[in-house]
């Protein structure tokens, strides 16, 4: 069966941004990571449009100067799906005024609004309540977002995003052709749950990266890049996804999948700063286009989980902004064995819902 990608383009900056931190995120050198650029760009980018000063100038410096066209290309990419369910929440004190002119940027967002919280009374009431909000959404994938003691009673405001997008194959692997395979992980080879199928796929090679598309519905697709050396899995460079995305042909391909499940939480404040993003953490931060008080981060909260299987693929994300007051060849298949660490990208439209790496596969069964 002869199944074409989607088209294969991406916003420029919002690819240099997601690129950019996902190369902070990895330099642990942690064995598996899945995060999403959409709900952390779609948070920083808000914040962004209340910035002022330094602080908007590190943050479109990550995210792009033009923070408008950025957050409507995020908007493009969950639109209409009905396999995707997204909100945007901004939970404020009762006493804390939200400037007009940025709550309406807020409320345009797709199923976004604008909340009390009794932070000063109730600060981990008001955590479980939010927490209860992204569960609904996100299926109950992401059941706790703000672990405890995220909130405090110096909290002033919350703003959060929140996504669920589940993906189907337009055609689906057999499981019954499922077997296990040698994978080689950092710590050593072992053989894990693999998923089979021959057919007309996206293919690509550009800059010593290979790439094979597997498409789903209303839009969406999952890039599989494999490096030719191993030792540049972390090393994914804008450029080179843009001319892989470019390169990309229907090609006979013999594609050999883990399935594989990943769940990842994060706390950004440092990755941020080294991305170049540090003044909107301190007491300089400039957030007088969001409300009158002055106000700085005291942290960024994300959490993430994907897991992909024969049937196809299901993700969740979350991300908390907690905010106080600044005074404190064609006839032959192309063998695409994914049998070594490898990195994903989850894509709809010009926008990267999930991206991640997978260096040694947690099984999560086989699809239900």
């Amino acid at each position: 069966m002869d199944i074409s990608p989607p088209p294969a383009t991406l916003r420029s900056d919002h690819l240099g941004f997601a690129l950019r931190l996902h190369d902070q995120l990895t330099r642990s050198g942690r064995s598996g990571l899945v995060w999403s650029p959409y709900s952390v760009a779609c948070a920083l980018g808000l914040v962004a449009a209340g910035a002022g000063g330094t602080t908007r100038a590190e943050l479109t410096a990550l995210l792009g100067t033009d923070l408008r066209a950025h957050l409507a290309t995020l908007d493009d990419a969950v639109a209409e799906g009905p396999e995707l369910a997204t909100s945007t929440g901004l939970w404020v004190r009762e006493d804390l005024q939200v400037r007009p002119e940025f709550e309406a940027d807020l409320r345009a967002r797709r199923g976004s609004g604008v909340y009390t919280a009794d932070f000063p009374g109730d600060p981990d009431g008001a955590r479980r309540t939010i927490n209860d909000e992204v569960g609904k959404l996100t299926r109950g994938l992401i059941s706790e977002l703000l672990p405890p003691g995220t909130v405090q009673t110096t909290t002033q405001a919350l703003l959060v995003n929140a996504l669920w997008v589940r993906l189907q194959w337009q055609e689906r692997f057999d499981p019954k052709k499922t077997t296990k395979e040698s994978f080689r992980s950092p710590t050593g080879t072992r053989r894990v749950p693999t998923m089979h199928r021959r057919g007309r796929l996206g293919y690509a090679e550009a800059r010593g990266w290979r790439m094979a598309t597997l498409p789903g519905d209303h839009d969406l697709a999952l890039d599989i890049l494999l490096p030719d050396d191993e030792r540049t899995a972390a090393e994914l460079e804008p450029q080179t996804l843009t001319e892989l995305l470019r390169a990309g042909s229907t090609r006979d391909v013999a594609l050999a999948l883990p399935r594989f499940e990943l769940a990842h939480s994060e706390l950004l404040s440092g990755p941020l700063a080294q991305a170049g993003v540090r003044t909107c953490f301190t007491p300089q931060a400039d957030l007088s286009g969001i409300a009158e008080r002055p106000l700085l981060i005291d942290e960024v909260v994300h959490r993430a989980r994907l897991r992909v299987d024969e049937k196809g693929a299901e993700g969740a994300a979350a991300t908390g902004v907690v905010m106080r007051t600044a005074a404190l060849k064609p006839d032959r298949p192309v063998t695409f064995h994914a049998d070594r660490p490898f990195t994903f990208v989850l894509r709809r439209r010009e926008a990267v819902l999930f991206l991640g790496r997978v260096a040694d596969p947690e099984d999560p069964g086989p699809a239900r």
